[in-house]
């Protein structure tokens, strides 16, 4: 499980949860920013007015604050649009199976998680938002690449000559997204962190072969074998449910 630091800086915390909630849920005041850190609206406001100076957000006609260059770059309209349809779709995900479920964008060889919607047992996968590991170790990007074409998969590890030192073994690879291609879903089990499972799939969505995946994270003490059909049929439904939404004109 991810723990927070000994020695955190609260400030510094509280300016990248709302750079965080700026790129992931869109504009917002300083009230809005006031209630989400649990903090006076005086320090929130000193909060913004640093992350304008750097870069990080911007006020519109309405003196909301929006992310700014430093975040657009970063993320993207299309992954906004994503996160937004999203959210509701993956409360009702955490809700049906209990645990922490994550929305993963795959760039390349690395996974970035773009949307976490934490359960609320004490033991629990924490907010996993802004992270990057590698896909090819995550559930979700494991199932990603299992879409792609057998050419995509080895450009992307550099499966050359030589290839890559640090990458996995392409052949094993290849076998493993063979697996997963079939079954349609990938389980990380302490791939990524000791102690953790996750499920995955693939969501179909802005691009061919797709670069979205979602997943239910969970400690792997109260993970249970005879519970992953559940938790696959309710991964194949959300993901239909965005992939739907998303394409729905307007």
């Amino acid at each position: 499980m991810q723990n927070k630091p000994r020695y955190s800086i609260e400030s510094v915390n509280h300016a990248l949860v709302l750079a965080t909630a700026l790129a992931q849920e869109g504009p917002m005041g300083v009230a809005d920013a006031a209630a989400r850190l649990g903090v006076a609206r005086s320090t929130a406001h000193r909060l913004l007015a640093m992350l304008v100076y750097r870069g990080f957000a911007e006020q519109d006609d309405d003196r909301r604050y929006v992310p700014g260059p430093m975040l657009r770059g970063a993320l993207g309209e299309p992954v906004s649009q994503l996160r937004r349809v999203a959210l509701p779709l993956l409360q009702v995900l955490m809700t049906r199976s209990g645990e922490t479920v994550h929305l993963l964008v795959v760039q390349g060889r690395r996974a970035r998680f773009v949307l976490s919607v934490e359960c609320d047992r004490v033991l629990r996968v924490g907010d996993r938002v802004g992270r990057e590991l590698p896909a090819h170790l995550t559930s979700a990007g494991r199932a990603v690449l299992a879409t792609w074409p057998e050419a995509r998969v080895v450009d992307a590890y550099g499966g050359g000559d030589p290839p890559d030192p640090g990458g996995p073994d392409i052949d094993g690879l290849m076998r493993d997204l063979h697996r997963i291609r079939k079954q349609g879903f990938a389980v990380n089990d302490g791939l990524t962190e000791e102690g953790l499972t996750a499920i995955g799939r693939a969501v179909r969505v802005f691009e061919e072969p797709p670069v979205v995946g979602i997943a239910i994270a969970m400690p792997t003490a109260r993970y249970r074998a005879a519970r992953l059909t559940g938790y696959v049929d309710a991964l194949t439904e959300t993901a239909q449910l965005i992939e739907s939404a998303l394409a729905a004109p307007g």
